[in-house]
């Protein structure tokens, strides 16, 4: 019997970061390397990726990483991991030609090219087991499950996923490849859960199309969409409809140039008319019923955009009277708060927001009877459930034992957490670390909770600085305190609470120089506690402190410094 593990290191009880670990005996394959763009209490942090110190700590046991598809949720990561990782990337032709495309882009994996293109066609040996793949349909062409073939079962991960037959080339499931997988064993599924709570139809993609078509076509401004970069499959139905109703397209989205490039020179995007593609600095050459404007935003996501338009930041679009702006693609739940802020100022700019998941049911990941049909096709002996919030995975358990799936072959697994094969059973066998690691600006993994802690007070409370001046030698102050404050209270209407603040400090300060010890961090704890309960006491708030306590040089001391100094040049 082999020796089998299972680790997600992102994708469980929550959306986004996709990134699971296969063992197999000594060999480690690691299934997708994706982001989690940053949730509205992770102020200032761009997005979160997966923590690898498990692979770098075996680093030599890594056989490769295995893409499923190009939306950063799979790929995102992949540049702060190859800079640390020198393994294997193996993926679809698009899948990584757009890997290439976010490894270049960031400095410290410039020069990693260890890439290679797979097929459903191709089967890797790697000796204890066999990685072999299949096609599935997603919102973007040749996205592929991954099946690794062990002496004791398959273990497949179905990457993101739905089912639709009338889909076009590049986007279609193999059917005949899954039952063949199920006819040959599956010992664990790990299947994409997000749709898991909904039994509705999502919309086929001639439909969306249509509905796309309607919106530009009924309005007589400009229309802006609002799209993951992506989802090609979007993308695609925007370009059809916009030169087929006679207008022209821009691509304002940072990261649009290259994606574009890439999927029409690989065939995947289509531009019959190349023509009506326009640069964004010609924008004003033309009319606005002659413009569509597809907006993605930084690292795809157009959100951020949209609301530098409405606030006329934009460097080449401001939003206007007469502007309908489309979001065509589904966020995630957690950016609701988000979407409706970003609609209200759409409105007061004089546009108008629509969403077509208002009027249509889409989703490029597979509902509950999907899900149910993929587990009669594989039959799987073990089911974890991957890729969603816990309700998500719990849905997902539940359509499981719908399916006379016995509860304890069931794996709500945590971030970290190992399930190991083990005489014929698969069960819970420890835990590894999978902290988040935060990506901000330049910084990686340098931003921990007491660092969002503190922006988090700050953006609450504002901060207190308290500066005071003295002689360490003669223990006394020299420069009384001077207090400043910004986002805590406005200082014309609180003079006595900041006078009364100031005499606090001093009070604090010869307190503590009064007594035989000295410690610079002592004083200013002191300072700061102190503060911190006359503060919240008087405002029943609480801003961060910060104490500067500064020391004034003795005269004495400067002229030994001179004295030193010259005696050094002679």
């Amino acid at each position: 019997m082999s020796n089998i593990k299972i680790t997600p290191l992102g994708g469980v009880r929550e959306f986004g970061k996709n990134m699971y670990l296969v063992e197999v005996e000594e060999q480690i394959f690691v299934l997708d390397a994706g982001l989690k763009y940053a949730e509205m209490d992770q102020l200032g942090v761009d997005f979160v990726i997966p923590d690898i110190t498990y692979l770098l700590e075996n680093a030599d046991r890594v056989a490769g990483i295995f893409l499923t598809h190009g939306h950063a949720d799979s790929i995102g990561a992949l540049p702060y991991i190859v800079s640390e990782l020198k393994v294997p990337v193996f993926g679809s032709e698009l899948t990584i030609e757009l890997a290439k495309i976010n490894v270049k882009n960031y400095a410290d994996s410039r020069k990693f090219n260890d890439f290679h293109v797979v097929t459903e066609d191709t089967e890797i040996d790697f000796g204890k087991a066999v990685i072999s793949f299949f096609s599935t349909t997603h919102t973007i062409p040749e996205s592929l499950g991954i099946v690794i073939s062990t002496n004791d079962g398959n273990i497949v991960y179905t990457g993101d996923f739905r089912f639709d037959p009338a889909v076009a080339k590049g986007y279609r499931t193999n059917m005949r490849r899954l039952a063949e997988i199920g006819n040959s064993g599956v010992l664990a599924l790990l299947s994409s859960s997000p749709n898991a709570l909904s039994t509705m139809q999502s919309a086929s993609e001639h439909e969306i199309y249509e509905k796309i078509y309607d919106y530009i076509d009924d309005n007589e401004g400009r229309v802006i969409i609002a799209c993951n970069a992506g989802n090609l499959g979007r993308i695609q139905q925007t370009i059809d409809a916009a030169i087929k109703l006679g207008r022209r397209v821009a691509f304002t989205g940072e990261d649009m140039d290259q994606i574009i490039e890439t999927a029409t020179r690989l065939n995947k995007l289509q531009i019959v008319d190349k023509k009506s593609i326009i640069k964004p600095a010609e924008i004003k050459k033309y009319a606005d019923n002659e413009l569509v404007i597809l907006e993605t935003g930084r690292m795809g996501e157009p959100l951020k955009s949209l609301g530098d338009m409405a606030h006329r930041r934009h460097k080449y679009v401001k939003i206007k009277d007469g502007d309908l702006v489309l979001a065509v693609t589904s966020p995630s739940v957690s950016y609701e708060t988000t979407i409706a802020r970003i609609e209200n100022e759409i409105y007061k700019a004089g546009g108008v927001m629509k969403m077509l998941a208002s009027d249509l049911k889409i989703s490029g990941h597979a509902n509950a009877r999907d899900l149910q049909f993929l587990l009669d096709i594989f039959r799987p002996k073990n089911l974890i459930p991957i890729q969603g919030e816990y309700r998500e995975l719990s849905a997902h358990a539940d359509l499981a034992m719908e399916m006379d799936i016995l509860p304890e072959h069931i794996f709500i697994a945590k971030r970290g957490e190992t399930v190991s094969l083990e005489n014929g059973d698969m069960i819970p066998s420890g835990v590894i670390q999978a902290e988040n690691v935060m990506i901000d600006g330049s910084g990686v993994g340098d931003i921990g909770s007491v660092v969002l802690r503190d922006r988090k007070v700050l953006s609450e409370d504002g901060i207190f600085i308290a500066v005071i001046t003295i002689s360490k030698t003669e223990r006394k102050i020299v420069s009384k305190s001077r207090v400043h404050t910004r986002g805590f209270v406005y200082v014309k209407t609180s003079r006595d609470l900041m006078r009364e603040a100031g005499e606090l400090v001093n009070e604090t300060v010869d307190k503590y120089l009064s007594g035989k010890e000295f410690d610079w961090a002592e004083i200013k704890g002191s300072i700061r506690d102190a503060l911190g309960k006359f503060l919240y006491e008087q405002t029943k708030r609480k801003p961060v402190i910060l104490p500067v306590v500064m020391e004034a040089r003795q005269p004495q001391d400067l002229n030994k410094r001179y004295t030193k100094k010259n005696h050094n040049k002679k």
